[in-house]
């Protein structure tokens, strides 16, 4: 995914110097069928009332050292944020992400502002858009055995893409994105009874070599950057909305973070402050 800049998940980081199933348990190897036919028909259901949803967004972006520890202040991005759905209409459905920047920092956003370059995007890939059936067979699934999130029963499907092509890097300043699909490896936790999605975590793992554009190179920076992995979690709350009363579940956190041989980068987001549109034009909290 280039999530957390964009898929599912490329890889992306700035250069840094030195700096059970109904009924009962699945056994692990058995077909993972039952419990993807069940998250499949929860996602479509999902992308239907999240589409009515706004909901708001906060980003902190700063570096790491190889041992992990922090360098200097993040960068804090905020933003009003929703889910655009297109159902299938002679293709593949399409779910995105869309934003609005309202702060960089505390303060507005000046016109002459450049966000980041590991700022989300404003249009992005929704994450769950790989468990719809068109979808699902462009990755490979196994379950792993059953498993808790928050007390709740679950299956764990382990699973990696079909089509492994080639490595692909871009650069955006001093950022990159790389995406190794040979290398991806996700685990995600779906509701035993529900098929709701709890979590997802996935990683991609090197160690890969990357060509330092000449316009990046400078004092300090190598030549060429040895990626060595990244790693992103995505977790799920329940959140509860009234008159009419509905439950939904929705994203809570995710937590993503690259490693380079000289350093890296850690993104942390939170999700809150869920506001609904209901016929009217109302916005229920």
């Amino acid at each position: 995914m280039r999530r957390p800049c964009a898929r599912a998940w490329a890889v992306c980081g700035a250069i840094v110097a030195a700096a059970s199933v109904a009924g009962g348990a699945q056994r692990r190897g058995e077909a993972p069928d039952a419990a993807l036919e069940r998250a499949g028909a929860y996602v479509e259901e999902y992308y239907a009332r999240a589409q009515s949803i706004v909901g708001v967004e906060t980003v902190s972006i700063g570096s790491v050292a190889p041992d992990l520890t922090t360098g200097g202040f993040p960068t804090r991005f905020i933003y009003d944020l929703r889910i655009q759905w297109t159902p299938s209409a002679g293709g593949p459905p399409v779910a995105s992400v869309v934003r609005e920047l309202v702060s960089v920092n505390g303060r507005a956003p000046r016109p002459r502002d450049e966000p980041h370059c590991l700022a989300p995007k404003a249009l992005t890939p929704e994450p769950l858009v790989m468990f719809l059936k068109e979808h699902q067979g462009e990755f490979a699934f196994s379950v792993a055995g059953p498993g808790r999130v928050d007390r709740r029963p679950a299956v764990m499907l382990d699973y990696r893409m079909r089509s492994a092509g080639p490595p692909v890097v871009a650069w955006e300043r001093e950022c990159f994105s790389l995406d190794l699909p040979a290398r991806l490896r996700g685990r995600v936790w779906v509701d035993a009874s529900t098929g709701e999605i709890l979590r997802i975590d996935e990683t991609n793992s090197g160690p890969f070599e990357i060509e330092v554009p000449r316009t990046q190179q400078r004092t300090g920076v190598p030549a060429v950057v040895t990626f060595d992995r990244s790693a992103v979690s995505i977790k799920y709350k329940s959140v509860t909305f009234q008159d009419p009363d509905e439950t939904i579940l929705l994203p809570s956190s995710m937590d993503a973070l690259t490693l380079t041989r000289t350093g890296g980068t850690r993104m942390t987001t939170t999700y809150s402050n869920y506001r609904r549109f209901v016929t009217g034009g109302r916005i229920v909290p």
